[in-house]
């Protein structure tokens, strides 16, 4: 045994094992484990071993979930739920909060559990991962007692299918099951199947604290499972996992009426600009990409430094990296853990493999015996290299180099991935100004990987849309209340020509009437409509990404102002309108353009109460480019219901006008030139609604969906955008002349959320943090 005087002269870690012995008692006593389905767990059917990454030891046999037991957790989930949502807010907050407390009480317990099935750091699971899972109860614990009034009118989805991932297996858990018991819904939870068994102890849990039987079911199991909880008829499914599989529900889901959230893949930027600190930027690096092996999604994987200090960093980063300790996740002083399967060990290596073939250098990463890959970075790597473009899921980083802060911005957003970035500098003004320009739904200023139950997180473009977390969170699983009306079908389009001299009416793009490609025309109230394709998409799409600088450079004053003098000419005209549109109709539109006018520099971003010793402010953002499909019925109201707030808040639109009645939209075309809408920002294509929402729906310059009708064509166009990964929303038909069809409600599905993360203020005395 080394002498005291040793140890302080190498300063060596000796062994710090957590001891597991009241873990592995309580997995023996448990035996297999079945499913727990209305409040119960059931009898275990066909096992798979549930195993410790470290080791390859078998920690408990878990039952693979089928069809029927999906099916059967639905219907318990679906008798619970007219009881739990029907209980008033303050007793569903009373057991999120006793939730909490028990928890909170088993923090060690469940640590190690978490630690054993995972292979992350006892560290990690002690004290981030378990403490968070906390503080996400109580946090919606709140919004149950307040939700009557802060979402007045609000209800319940109903049942949430819910799907999580092996690496943060309780805390994904916590992030999707308290804003939905919170809400008034009922879950049915699928376990990632490597890693099920703090899910079965949170369901141990659930029935300590009495909460009704069938308000939370969890079936364990692999894929297979999934795909029968995504066909399940459950009324929203929210997943986190991998792009490809968001890809493949989203598809599934097209046309059947299901809410639908995705937190996907990532490959996030890690900026370092020439002025930062660059000791406290390398620690941000151990922090984000060396955090939990390198197995989260947010990570920052692409390391990218000024050139002029890089290689100062790079001296930093190997110094730190070689003093970071890979060995058994249970002790103590471990920094890196276990691999959470071999599967994806072997995953890992191939994309390095591919990635030194195509002319990378490896720094570290060398794989150990079992489940475990040493830290490492990859260096000299080009732009379209493997390792640069896919997701790598390990503790392995990319680094590479700019010179100045556009190319930074513009390396930071070459990739099809947008949910996370850091950005390191001293200088407040250059970090706000690549914070704003980065694309991604979270960034951290001077800091990384920090999360709170109050800060809303998700992404977009491949990282998928929606958000957990926060008001926003909670607004995911609650529908407004609207009341709901059919929207009839359009008629059939039958292409029709003008006898003698063409008095075809043109569509509107660019800020120009525009004949359409094909030269076609068909026939609709009395006018020969022009007749729009593909090709005619694609240019209104261009004008639209060309007109959103000027227009987003406006700003919500000047925003405004456009829409109230759209309104005062849309009221002049409005003996015109009414030939195309009811008196009623028409006074509703000019007052929808006030509304909306009020409305362009008031819905605000908000700073949420999250970590001491930060800023967090959730900052709502525009899509981009929107795609709007305005409803048969309602033709000036129902089309201006949806091209207004999408304006309001900074986008630019392709609007697809009511089929049957579209000369309202067309002869509008009119008053946006004169009333100073800059080219671009609406454009207007008349034709087969179908067709053309799918032309929106295929297109990769579109960033957002609005689709207001009904039938196959809904369907198929949510098909097409699940492929490129597209929020469609689908607003409700209702009376689009009617006060309630307008609001917060499309503001909000007009915008995308970025939360970012600022250092702010000193903290308390004695608390510590990382920022110092």
């Amino acid at each position: 045994m080394p002498k005291v005087a040793e140890i302080m002269e190498s300063m060596e870690y000796g062994p710090a094992p957590e001891d597991s012995a009241a873990v592995r008692d309580w997995l023996r006593e448990r035996g297999a484990f079945g499913h727990f389905i209305a409040g119960r767990f059931t009898r275990a059917g066909e096992t798979f071993a549930s195993r410790d990454p470290s080791t390859g030891e078998a920690l408990a046999q878990v039952t693979q979930g089928t069809a029927r037991d999906v099916a059967k957790a639905v219907r318990a989930a679906r008798r619970a739920q007219r009881g739990w949502g029907a209980m008033p807010g303050h007793d569903r907050a009373r057991f999120l909060y006793a939730i909490a407390r028990t928890i909170q009480k088993r923090e060690r317990f469940l640590a190690v559990l978490e630690t054993l099935d995972n292979g992350k750091p006892i560290r990690e699971s002690r004290d981030t991962d378990v403490p968070l899972v906390v503080r996400h109860f109580y946090h919606h614990a709140g919004w149950a007692e307040l939700a009557e009034t802060e979402f007045p009118g609000h209800r319940a989805l109903g049942v949430c299918g819910q799907i999580i991932p092996w690496n943060f297996p309780l805390l994904m858990l916590a992030w999707k099951v308290a804003p939905a018991l919170a809400a008034g819904n009922t879950v049915v939870l699928k376990p990632a199947e490597y890693t099920p068994l703090t899910a079965l102890a949170f369901a141990e849990i659930c029935a300590h604290v009495g909460l009704p039987a069938g308000v939370v079911n969890i079936v364990t199991g692999d894929g297979d499972t999934g795909e029968a909880l995504v066909a399940a008829p459950v009324d929203k499914l929210a997943f986190t996992g991998s792009t490809e599989v968001g890809r493949q529900i989203a598809r599934a889901c097209a046309g059947s009426g299901k809410k639908l959230t995705l937190e996907l893949g990532g490959k996030s930027p890690f900026v370092v600009m020439a002025d930062a600190d660059l000791d406290a930027a390398v620690e941000g690096v151990v922090d984000s990409i060396w955090f939990n092996q390198g197995q989260v999604c947010c990570a920052g994987s692409r390391i990218l430094v000024a050139e002029s200090v890089s290689a100062r960093f790079e001296t930093l980063l190997r110094a730190r990296m070689a003093r970071l300790r890979t060995g058994p996740p249970l002790d103590k002083s471990t920094d890196i853990g276990a691999i959470v399967d071999p599967v994806q060990k072997e995953r890992i290596l191939c994309i390095l493999d591919r990635a030194v073939e195509a002319g990378a250098e490896l720094v570290g990463g060398l794989p150990g015996k079992g489940c475990f890959i040493a830290p490492g970075y990859l260096r000299n790597i080009a732009p379209a290299n493997p390792g640069m473009i896919e997701e790598i899921f390990g503790p392995i980083a990319t680094l590479s180099t700019f010179r100045t802060p556009d190319e930074a911005a513009d390396l930071a957003n070459n990739t099809r991935y947008g949910l996370a970035a850091s950005v390191w500098s001293e200088n407040a003004a250059v970090a706000t100004d690549l914070a704003a320009r980065i694309k991604a739904g979270v960034v951290w200023v001077n800091c990384a990987n920090l999360f709170d139950a109050a800060a809303p997180f998700g992404g977009m473009r491949d990282s998928g849309y929606g958000r957990e977390g926060g008001r926003e969170g909670m607004l995911d699983y609650l529908a407004a209340p609207v009341a709901a009306q059919r929207d009839p079908l359009p008629a059939e389009i039958v292409p029709a020509e003008a006898p003698g001299i063409d008095r075809t009416v043109k569509l509107y793009i660019g800020g120009a009437q525009k004949r359409p490609d094909g030269g076609a025309s068909y026939l609709a109230q009395d006018e020969l409509i022009p007749l729009g394709n593909r090709k005619d998409i694609r240019n209104a799409v261009e004008a639209a990404q060309g007109s959103l600088a000027k227009w987003q450079g406006l700003g919500g004053h000047g925003r405004a102002q456009v829409l109230y003098f759209l309104a005062e000419n849309l009221a002049q005209r409005r003996a015109e309108f009414a030939g195309y549109a009811s008196p009623a109709e028409v006074d509703a539109a000019i007052r929808r353009c006030f509304f909306y006018a009020g409305f362009a520099d008031k819905y605000d971003g908000a700073t949420v109460a999250a970590k001491p010793g930060h800023l967090c402010h959730v900052q709502p953002e525009p899509h981009g480019v929107m795609g709007l499909i305005a409803p048969v019925a309602a033709p000036l109201a129902g089309f201006l219901s949806l091209v207004l707030p999408a304006i309001a808040m900074g986008n630019a639109v392709v609007a697809v006008p009511s089929q049957d009645r579209p000369m309202a939209a067309l002869t509008l075309a009119q008053v946006l030139a004169c009333s100073d809408v800059p080219g671009g920002v609406v454009n207007i294509v008349t034709g087969p609604r179908d067709a053309l929402s799918a032309a929106l729906a295929g297109h990769d310059g579109v960033s957002a969906i609005w689709h207001a009708g009904q039938g196959e064509g809904l369907a198929a166009t949510q098909g097409l955008a699940g492929a490129t990964l597209i929020p469609v929303w689908v607003p409700p038909p209702r009376d689009w002349s009617d006060p309630a069809a307008q609001g917060r409600e499309f503001l909000r599905a007009a915008s995308r959320i970025k939360t970012i993360w600022l250092p702010y203020g000193a903290l308390p005395a004695g608390t510590g943090s990382a920022v110092y």
